[in-house]
């Protein structure tokens, strides 16, 4: 089995990729931007059940920076870029979003040319493809582009759109040898492994401490973050896979009624306090006149979207687990790991 160089291994995303790597046999080495965070890493890997001893090493390398990336792809035969900014709150510019994931992406991709890597595989985002188009009743595919000067379009899905056309730029012009492949995640959900998760689950949280006094009419796709992980690893190896993007969702979209809906139905008291009512638009455009968070979800309101896994599911036979298992998981490790907010 080759070494792998995973970005972003502290993540939520980063740390069970590592997981399913090390299970397959593979040797992992993680970038980090402060050698401190090295002992975090192995505390949520013990978390999931693994030990991995010397078949997991550390560099350290920060993405706005060119410090340290040679070193950190030196003897990698693949590299999974699964680290990018993804704030819960709106930045000061748009640009604090933008530059970081573009020129972290660039690199990184640099830097695995430079080396000799076989393929990277970047973690981009449905953010990619599915914002700034009208209304529509077909699913968004592979094929589609998120479209950055639309009315609304948020920073989050500019920097993600940015990064990735920039990493197929580079590709074709400056990637020599190099592979590229792409997974582009709904929202992920899933078991957590420690405090340190993704703005999705903090949704999920918010849901079940009783943050929310009701559900916007919004709606997005899911998917577990062990079947992101899964893809990420066939993405790197199958060679039908280069060149390629990916989807990486479960079945259909769900509003956040419904999930508020499903906790309380598998979780019983222990959703008590999810809200069930939806709250009406007027409401939530007032609210987003004090809270930049509520801002900007506003072109979100009643929107109806859905999109395709299929291919992921075609050419590299990804069988993702339904949306709803990684939702009630999602909470369920929350329970758990004692990480909701008593009220």
């Amino acid at each position: 089995m080759g070494t792998v160089l995973v970005t972003g291994g502290s993540g939520f995303i980063g740390s069970r990729t590592i997981l399913h790597l090390l299970a397959a046999g593979h040797a992992v080495r993680t970038s980090v931007r402060r050698p401190d965070r090295a002992g975090q890493v192995r505390e949520l890997l013990r978390q999931g059940g693994a030990e991995p001893g010397d078949r997991l090493s550390f560099a350290v390398a920060d993405l706005e920076h060119d410090a340290g990336w040679a070193q950190a792809v030196a003897g990698c035969d693949y590299v999974l870029h699964l680290a990018s900014p993804f704030p819960a709150t709106l930045p000061k510019h748009e640009d604090d979003l933008i530059v970081p994931a573009r020129e972290g992406a660039l690199r990184v991709l640099r830097a695995a040319r430079d080396g000799g890597v076989r393929r990277v595989v970047l973690t981009s985002s449905f953010a990619a493809i599915g914002y700034g188009h009208p209304p529509r009743s077909t699913p968004f595919d592979e094929s589609d582009w998120t479209r950055t000067d639309a009315p609304g379009v948020q920073p989050y899905a500019k920097s993600k759109t940015l990064a990735e056309r920039a990493a197929w730029d580079f590709l074709d012009h400056e990637g020599g040898a190099l592979e590229l492949a792409m997974v582009n995640p709904v929202m992920v959900f899933g078991p957590v492994l420690g405090a340190d998760y993704s703005t999705s689950i903090m949704l999920i949280q918010r849901l079940l401490d009783g943050s929310l006094p009701g559900c916007p009419r919004i709606q997005f796709g899911a998917v577990d973050v062990r079947d992101v992980a899964d893809l990420h690893l066939r993405a790197m190896t199958d060679p039908a896979a280069s060149g390629e993007r990916f989807l990486a969702l479960a079945g259909d979209f769900m509003t956040l009624l419904d999930m508020a809906r499903l906790l309380k139905e598998r979780l019983g008291a222990a959703a008590r306090r999810a809200p069930t009512r939806q709250l009406p638009d007027w409401l939530v455009r007032v609210a987003a006149l004090w809270d930049a968070n509520v801002r900007q979800i506003l072109p979100e309101l009643g929107q109806a979207r859905n999109a395709t896994a299929a291919k992921a599911q075609r050419l590299l036979g990804w069988q993702p687990r339904p949306a709803q298992e990684a939702i009630v998981a999602t909470a369920e490790s929350l329970i758990r790991l004692g990480l909701l907010k008593s009220r």
